[in-house]
């Protein structure tokens, strides 16, 4: 899909849509539950399809009625198949959960997804003599983890920290999880323990690097509400960073999610030279860059982990910024946008395969006016986003 923005002015009140992070593990606690557990207020993006599909495949019987879906766990097959399609939340949640019982399992994702790191899977795989078998097309498992002590790397990504969390409760035994580096991204760890304790899971925290689980968990079932989502309320905040007058609704205070931090971030980026830290928060990367960009510049540090999402989004917004007259400097830690104009750019944009580069796209041109190739990327996460922002009085047009 293509679309031409032209220059607008964002003014309006917006109701964040639901957390797509707290979805998927209020979804995978539920499916955990003997008895029908249900969680309201889901998006079925493309990401949360995806987990539906993995927690069908593991035997999970689902039914979806509106926007609430009522889950419970059922006789896994034999032989498990699905598709973990374009997310990364998906394949490294339920992949140790694949090994809960021995069997063989093979999962299915897309070229960018599978070239992502997951070596700390293979390893522990390889440590319990469990095949992994990793092809351009699928990885294939087969064989059942052991309950135990289990030492891995905290700084890779902290889904394979809530990977082990969502499988080790449902082994015979206790086990512990230690982290040999620190924990980046701690606030999606904490949502992970929420919505598993909030089903009945045992897990403790001895330390920032150490957590006990206690196995054989029996999962009660509860009724739960996705929260709004603060990843995607920042894209449409940062309009008022140029001029707009967006109130975002559905918010809430008490929120676990790092991303929460965008409004201060915001508020930061206002100062000249700023320097704003993204280890906890990398998803918002893409919208500071572009409000760097269309304001005073700045910096950001621990931006390593951008390399490895949908895109190399570090890459791709210097890319991408360069058709605008922006030209920033992507180092191994941090990148550096210098203040500038903003230029309308002379050739397409491309959206890099990339929700969150696409969206941080579109809001500069809400200021320039210009076309991005490849905005279906959005449905990764937000299919209704260019409604959204069309409401908000973005002048948008698909082509």
């Amino acid at each position: 899909m293509t679309v031409t923005i032209k220059p607008s002015r964002a003014v309006g009140t917006m109701k964040a849509p639901p957390s797509k992070s707290q979805a998927h593990r209020l979804l995978i606690s539920g499916a955990l539950c003997k008895e029908p557990a249900s969680v309201s207020g889901v998006a079925f993006s493309k990401d949360i399809e995806a987990t539906l599909l993995g927690l069908r495949a593991l035997g999970a019987e689902i039914k979806v009625s509106g926007d609430t879906v009522t889950l419970k766990k059922g006789a896994r097959p034999k032989t498990v198949r699905f598709d973990c399609m374009e997310s990364g939340s998906t394949l490294r949640f339920l992949l140790p959960m694949c090994l809960t019982e021995p069997g063989d399992a093979y999962l299915y994702a897309a070229k960018r997804l599978l070239e992502r790191p997951q070596k700390i899977y293979e390893d522990l795989c390889k440590a319990q003599n469990i095949t992994y078998e990793a092809t351009k097309e699928c990885i294939h498992l087969c064989g059942a983890l052991k309950s135990g002590d289990y030492e891995i790397p905290g700084n890779v990504s902290s889904q394979f920290v809530s990977g082990l969390l969502f499988t080790l409760p449902q082994l015979s035994g206790d086990s512990t999880i230690t982290l040999t580096t620190p924990l980046s991204s701690r606030p999606y760890v904490d949502m992970t323990l929420a919505a598993l304790k909030s089903f009945g899971a045992e897990i403790f925290s001895k330390n920032d690097r150490q957590f006990s689980v206690k196995g054989n968990t029996e999962f009660k079932a509860a009724s739960c509400i996705v929260e709004g989502d603060y990843s995607n309320a920042a894209f449409f905040d940062a309009f008022n960073t140029v001029g707009g007058n967006v109130t975002v609704t559905g918010l809430s205070k008490d929120t676990l999610q790092g991303d929460a931090v965008y409004k201060a971030l915001f508020s930061k980026l206002a100062e000249k030279n700023a320097t704003v830290p993204i280890d906890d928060c990398p998803d918002l990367g893409p919208i500071l860059i572009a409000v760097m960009a269309a304001n005073h510049g700045g910096t950001l540090t621990g931006t390593r982990r951008l390399k490895i999402k949908e895109s190399d989004r570090g890459a791709a917004m210097a890319e991408e910024l360069k058709k605008f007259g922006v030209e920033i400097t992507v180092s191994e830690d941090t990148i550096f946008v210098p203040k500038g104009r903003l230029k309308a750019p002379t050739e397409k944009l491309s959206g890099h395969n990339d929700h969150r580069i696409v969206m941080a796209l579109s809001f500069l041109l809400s200021l320039v006016g210009g076309t991005i190739e490849g905005a279906e990327a959005v449905a990764k996460s937000l299919p209704d986003y260019f409604k959204r922002i069309t409401d908000l009085g973005i002048e948008v047009e698909e082509l």
